[in-house]
């Protein structure tokens, strides 16, 4: 997400500075005071935990309960990147740019145009539960706990860092994922991008230009295609070595039935892929359709009202103030209008008024649905979590002890009026385009025990993640969805060895997860293939 927000702040720096409306210098005496320590530390007290590092030095979390736990992760992760976890919790916030200057100003734009706060304020006491704000709250406390005893590494204004830091941290940053922040990119490009959907059209799925380059992978092969009778999974997901969204290894275990290894990223109270004693998961990004933008009609006497079902409706206006860190003692604080329209979040332009509606917008329920998956049993409590359905995205493959292997092409499928192109802008004149709720958990792509023994994802097409007599049809799902058609080269690779071996040794599934030859379904092989021919 650090070069997403990087390459979007280039763009809109420029513009959001041209229409902030007041801009302050002004000297550092008005940062926070300095935060007493002491209520921190004995915050800590209430929490027993052990922690144990290995060789590699991975923690190993052992608590007498879940938020016993989750203050040891939170402190263990502290001890070895602080800084990032801060950083994290204070972009969730929009102050980074209090800290940054001006090339986080478009992430502090970006949370209060996204209205981050509004949802978690709203919702954190009714549609979080007990046990996960427990959670959130024992992680902050966790990460409160270094925070004093280690003042030097405090940015001001940090402190105290609480529960709703960390919902806000998966509110803002979940629909990232799948690229949510590239539509509103395009908005800010000199002339439009797209055609405007007028009305009915061929259905199609997103095609291979709109996909944006990614890697990771994931495997699962049932007893069936083991020579020991085995189930294995592969959990390899691509993400870099520092930052927000790079993995951090721990092993947690509480005696309230909480005992997982995997991933976690900064800021994360909780397991994001691993396994427990029963069941795995591996994630892989996918980019279904969730993200819709709406062409506007503004009054021309009235640049205060758009167009609705031949009404003028009023804007939703807030002004929202940004913190812009300058050099040594100095900062301004820029002034900024932020609009909202029954669609959504609004963008003026010169060449149009839009608003963005997309998955997960106002969704605070991703630390339940976790803290299922990372409890989950058996495949049905599992996919009891999964219909939760508080992810907006994300390839999920699973095996389990039973033996049951999976592939869940997850996301918040946007319930859309059939017939319309949904990857064009549409007329935001019509309330029937604007989609009020998702599709149910049963229209998901759900790949289950395949007869082949083997499920494949290397961020590529659902429809091609096994044996052709059992992969999915895409005649069976709405056009709606926008499921992806394209292959990577690591997907038709993987095809290759796992299809073409019926009884997989365990040395043999840690071969394939290393090999690095070309497939001859690639486009390299094809390319190589048409210059030999040439030369022929």
């Amino acid at each position: 997400m650090r070069t997403v927000l990087a390459t979007m702040g280039s763009l809109l720096a420029v513009v959001l500075l041209a229409t902030f409306a007041v801009v302050l210098l002004r000297a550092e005496a008005g940062a926070p005071p300095p935060v007493d320590a002491a209520p921190l530390i004995a915050q800590a007290a209430k929490y027993e935990v052990t922690i144990h590092r290995d060789h590699f030095g991975i923690p190993h979390i052992y608590g007498q309960t879940d938020p016993d736990v989750a203050f040891g992760l939170a402190f263990a992760h502290a001890e070895d990147d602080f800084a990032t976890i801060q950083e994290v919790a204070i972009a969730a916030r929009g102050q980074l740019a209090a800290i940054k200057g001006i090339d986080a100003a478009v992430t502090d734009y970006l949370v209060h145009l996204l209205r981050v706060w509004e949802a978690v304020d709203a919702k954190y006491y009714t549609h979080v539960s007990p046990e996960a704000r427990a959670l959130a709250e024992a992680y902050a406390d966790g990460v409160n706990y270094y925070a004093a005893l280690n003042p030097d590494e405090v940015e001001a204004g940090l402190l105290p860092m609480t529960g709703k830091d960390v919902v806000a941290g998966f509110t803002f940053k979940a629909p990232f994922f799948y690229g949510m922040q590239n539509h509103i990119l395009e908005l800010f490009e000199p002339e439009r991008k797209r055609e405007m959907s007028m009305g009915p059209e061929n259905a199609f799925l997103l095609t291979d230009e709109a996909f944006a380059h990614a890697g990771s992978n994931g495997f699962a092969v049932a007893p069936s295609r083991s020579a020991d009778g085995k189930t294995r999974l592969l959990v390899n997901s691509h993400q870099p070595y520092k930052g927000p969204v790079a993995w951090y290894e721990a092993r947690l275990k509480s005696e309230e039935g909480w005992d997982a290894v995997g991933g976690v990223f900064p800021g994360s109270p909780l397991m994001l892929h691993g396994h427990n004693r029963r069941v795995g998961w591996a994630s892989t990004v996918n980019k279904p359709d969730l993200v819709d933008t709406y062409v506007l009609t503004v009054n021309p006497d009235n640049p205060d009202q758009y167009l609705l079902d031949g009404e003028w409706r009023e804007f939703e206006k807030t002004s929202v103030d940004i913190k812009v860190r300058l050099w040594g003692p100095f900062w301004w604080t820029v002034s900024r209008d932020v609009e909202y329209s029954e669609h959504g979040p609004v963008i003026r332009q010169e060449h149009g008024t839009y608003a963005v509606r997309y998955a997960g917008m106002g969704e605070v329920g991703n630390l339940d649905q976790r803290l299922a998956m990372n409890k989950a049993g058996s495949l049905e409590e599992w996919l009891a979590a999964m219909a939760m359905q508080a992810l907006p995205s994300i390839n999920y493959i699973y095996a389990d002890a039973d033996g049951n292997i999976a592939l869940l092409y997850n996301g918040q499928m946007p319930k859309r009026v059939e017939g319309f192109d949904w990857q064009e802008y549409l007329p935001g004149d019509r309330s029937d385009l604007i989609w009020r709720e998702y599709l149910p958990f049963e229209h998901v792509p759900l790949l289950l025990n395949p007869k082949a023994g083997f499920i494949t994802e290397a961020n590529s097409t659902p429809f091609r993640a096994t044996a052709p007599e059992d992969d999915l049809k895409p005649e069976d799902f709405s056009a709606t969805l926008g499921i992806e058609t394209r292959m990577t080269n690591r997907a038709f690779r993987a095809l290759e060895l796992l299809g073409s071996d019926t009884s997989i040794t365990a040395e043999e599934f840690r071969a394939y997860k290393y090999d690095h030859a070309y497939s001859t379904e690639s486009e390299l092989a094809s390319l190589i293939a048409e210059v030999l021919a040439v030369e022929a």
